[in-house]
């Protein structure tokens, strides 16, 4: 049980870094990847690899563990803005909305949020930069 497995394929690569796509039409960016873009429905993202760094957008501490969630009590949860414009929702590694602020770079990383039959389970997050 001591190998680390992500959450969900697809989300990130082992760096860490965000798999998304911008569109070929409009120029939006997606997170995760998309096959049509939820902006202009055009049928024509290309897959991209998206900045490992953004600023703090909103937060907030998570007390009570959701269904099926086996990691850590309290977390942190929050929206990080993108340079390519994308706020992405996740998990924060501080869990003590007091000690962050609106507009604090971060930077993303992987982070343990419980087991499974494969290992232990990881997903993206993002850690303030000191």
């Amino acid at each position: 049980m001591g190998v680390s497995v992500p959450v969900r394929e697809g989300l990130f690569t082992d760096e860490p870094r965000l798999l998304g796509s911008r569109c070929r039409s409009c120029g939006g960016h997606h997170f995760p990847r998309h096959d049509i873009c939820p902006y202009c429905s055009a049928d024509d993202p290309e897959p991209v690899t998206l900045s490992p760094t953004g600023t703090l957008w909103a937060w907030t501490a998570v007390t009570a563990p959701p269904p099926g969630y086996t990691g850590d009590v309290p977390f942190g949860f929050g929206v990080v803005e993108l340079p390519e414009g994308l706020r992405v929702l996740g998990l924060l590694t501080e869990s003590d909305p007091a000690k962050l602020r609106m507009g604090q770079p971060m930077r993303l990383v992987t982070a343990p949020v419980g087991t499974g039959d494969a290992g232990h389970l990881v997903s993206y997050a993002f850690e303030p930069v000191a």
